[in-house]
């Protein structure tokens, strides 16, 4: 039977997003410079408002004073089925499961894997064979159907030999002699007789990165990528060496890429800033360039006092690569909160990670790090909700339902609880 649309939407949800995204990037460019004063002249424009930004505490316990009563008990009834929802959302993070929410109200999740995932795998300065790696294998044992792999073509060769093998062995079906901006629009719009991707993933210049930006919505993505960034965190037991090594070894992926140390120890602080340059001047000319460049301009050695400020600091950098080579690392990795992958003692390096130790290196970057992690199976994941519920259960739930609507001004949302509580012959 052929698909017949009986009545077709002349629009789409994306019709008018141009005339929007080019509203909000005023607004936001503007509130960065006018900052609390620009929030409130917006707010009396458009919401004719001029009072207090904050609500006092006075202000919310006289309103749980005032409120009915009954509008409160609606309002808790919605709170305690979505706050037992969420517990059994955590409880069984990573699974299908289903629960009874109250009598007769049942809901759950499906985990369900994208269909097709674009894996961009960057190969302009590098032939990044861990790229492939990371971003492919993951999305193969995520249980991806169709995995697209795009990857800067050489002249006269095409993809990299070495890039070509690593997809076909992670389980790539479709491997394609295209880079840039032109590969990131490609898989997202199922060009070559390929199927859209529905998420792209893998790190990339900074006009990879600002594709995937742009179309992030039409598409899902990874993350906001920027250039990738080490912190170390040392004391007066760490070996300097190393310290100055791994710096280096960080910085040689390009002319911006940050490289941090913060430490207590002006003794390990001296070291690393006299050996740096030395560890630079050494290598060949590629890395010496980007690293040399990288040093000089978004390199920083910070001095605390404490363990606790060094924390602090770190939590506020949100490193997307963090090595810890104290005395106390438990101490550390209890409180440190804000990383892309943390790196334990002198016995690890960020570049075990990069290459080949099995955590994944496409992790959040310019501070990222204190709302999101990396790249795991769960981002090639849907967690779908679902819910059923008996007809008694209407009576309970579409009253509420209903009321909440009212309440909230939705009176066609309220109907679809009245017109349910009629035919199970409940009275609202």
């Amino acid at each position: 039977m052929a698909i017949t649309y009986l009545k077709k939407s002349p629009k789409t949800s994306s019709t008018d997003d141009t005339k929007t995204r080019e509203i909000v990037e005023n607004i936001l460019k503007d509130i960065e410079t006018s900052k609390e004063e620009g929030c409130k002249e917006l707010s009396k424009k458009f919401d004719k408002y001029e009072g207090d930004v904050i609500v006092s505490k006075e202000k919310i316990e006289e309103i749980k004073k005032n409120l009915d009563q009954k509008t409160k008990d609606d309002i808790q009834f919605s709170h305690e089925r979505v706050r037992k929802f969420a517990e059994a959302q955590l409880k069984n993070y990573g699974q299908d499961f289903e629960v009874e929410l109250s009598d007769g109200l049942f809901a759950g999740q499906k985990l369900i894997p994208v269909n097709t995932a674009g894996c961009y795998v960057p190969a302009g300065r590098y032939a990044h064979i861990a790229s492939a790696v990371m971003s492919v294998t993951t999305a193969k044992v995520a249980g991806v159907k169709n995995i697209l792999v795009c990857s800067s073509p050489k002249p006269g060769v095409g993809v990299h030999p070495s890039i070509v093998y690593t997809a076909d062995l992670c389980g790539a079906d479709v491997i394609m002699n295209l880079g840039g901006v032109q590969a990131i629009a490609a898989m997202t719009n199922g060009l070559f007789g390929n199927a859209p991707a529905d998420i792209l993933v893998g790190p990339g210049n900074q006009f990879v990165a600002e594709a995937k930006r742009i179309l992030f919505g039409k598409v899902g993505i990874d993350l906001f990528a920027g250039p990738t960034e080490i912190a170390v965190i040392a004391d007066e037991t760490a070996d300097p060496e190393m310290v100055a090594y791994d710096l280096v070894g960080q910085a040689e992926h390009g002319y911006n890429s940050p490289a941090w140390l913060f430490t207590k120890s002006k003794k390990v602080a001296d070291y690393v800033m006299q050996r740096v340059p030395e560890l630079i001047a050494d290598l060949p000319d590629l890395p010496r360039e980007n690293s040399g460049a990288a040093w000089r301009d978004y390199g920083e050695v910070i001095l605390c006092d404490t363990d606790e400020e060094i924390a602090k600091v770190s939590d506020e950098y949100a490193p997307e690569h963090l090595e810890v080579q104290t005395k106390n690392l438990q101490w550390y990795h209890d409180r440190l909160k804000n990383y892309g992958s943390l790196f334990i003692g002198e016995e690890t390096t960020v570049a075990y990670g990069d290459k080949c130790s099995g955590t994944n290196h496409i992790l959040p970057t310019k501070g990222a790090g204190r709302y999101t992690g990396g790249l795991f199976v769960g981002k090639f994941i849907k967690t779908l909700s679902f819910q059923r519920m008996s007809k008694a259960a209407t009576k309970e739930v579409g009253a509420a339902c209903a009321r909440i609507s009212r309440y909230e001004g939705m009176e066609a949302h309220a109907r679809t609880g009245d017109v349910r509580l009629r035919k199970y012959g409940f009275s609202n």
